[in-house]
């Protein structure tokens, strides 16, 4: 439900935040990674399985914990874009986003008039208007939502100074894996000439006045991008999840190697 965003005061303070996408429908992931410490989960409705109903519930979770809840939505559509900020999202995160029309088409969809064209309903995330009034609700609603484009292509990296100056825009995430493969590149995030045209981008979304965002898979890519001036930063839980579970088993195969050959020893004398 509506409330204040602390992502927002932590971008205009120049701070980093430091978030996770979630593309499994799991209220309890998002909870723990509240519980952990990060800023923000990004919901994946492009890349994941979760539905609008397990977004809400995802969303839910996300407030028990007081982390800021996001989605990533797979169409640029008003009316779709909508159905996750009536349940409580309280931003949303557009992929591919190749021009200023189609920046200009995410502000629309995101705020209420006279910021954008959101239609407006007594929904879930306005406290189903019990406790709030629909103008205290929109007056927050506009001040607190979060707009995220995503700049993946050759051409959205062509036109991206006129997406970055898109009033409303707050957060330019540029995806690598997209934008490898739209460079010839599939399959090479860290190329050089694709970490070129990041920090390129992000030099162009500071420039505008836009907090800068993309990957950082592990703490060294985070250091890269924030001395770059990057603020919105994020791995996968996916990612998390496969680079404990394999060195953890890595290192219980190197003790159980040890232990074989103690073992080995003993026998022998």
């Amino acid at each position: 439900m509506m409330r204040k965003n602390p992502l927002k005061a932590k971008l205009r303070n120049g701070e980093a935040i430091v978030g996770l996408f979630i593309n499994l429908p799991s209220p309890a992931l998002v909870e723990m990674t509240g519980l952990m410490g990060y800023d923000y989960v990004i919901i994946d409705g492009e890349h994941g399985i979760a539905d609008l109903e397990s977004c809400e519930h995802m969303v839910r979770a996300a407030e028990a914990v007081g982390i800021t809840p996001l989605v990533r939505i797979a169409e640029n559509d008003p009316q779709n874009i909508l159905r996750y900020l009536d349940a409580g999202a309280m931003g949303v995160q557009i992929p591919m986003v190749n021009s200023k029309a189609d920046a200009e088409a995410v502000v629309r969809s995101v705020f209420y008039p006279p910021k954008g064209r959101r239609g407006l309903a007594g929904v879930r995330a306005s406290r189903y208007g019990i406790g709030m009034s629909m103008p205290q609700y929109v007056g927050m609603a506009n001040e607190e939502l979060l707009a995220i484009v995503q700049i993946e292509t050759t051409q959205a990296v062509a036109n991206a100074k006129e997406i970055c100056a898109v009033d409303g825009v707050d957060i330019i995430f540029i995806g690598p894996s997209d934008l490898s493969s739209s460079m010839g590149l599939a399959g090479q995030p860290t190329h050089p000439d694709v970490l070129r045209s990041i920090e390129a981008v992000g030099k162009v979304a500071q420039a505008a006045g836009k907090a800068a965002g993309t990957i950082a898979r592990d703490a060294e890519a985070y250091e890269h991008w924030r001395a770059a001036g990057f603020q919105y930063l994020a791995t996968g839980v996916t990612n998390l999840v496969q680079s404990a579970g394999v060195s953890l088993l890595a290192s219980v195969h190197e003790r159980e190697a040890r232990i074989s050959s103690r073992s080995a020893g003993v026998r022998r004398s």
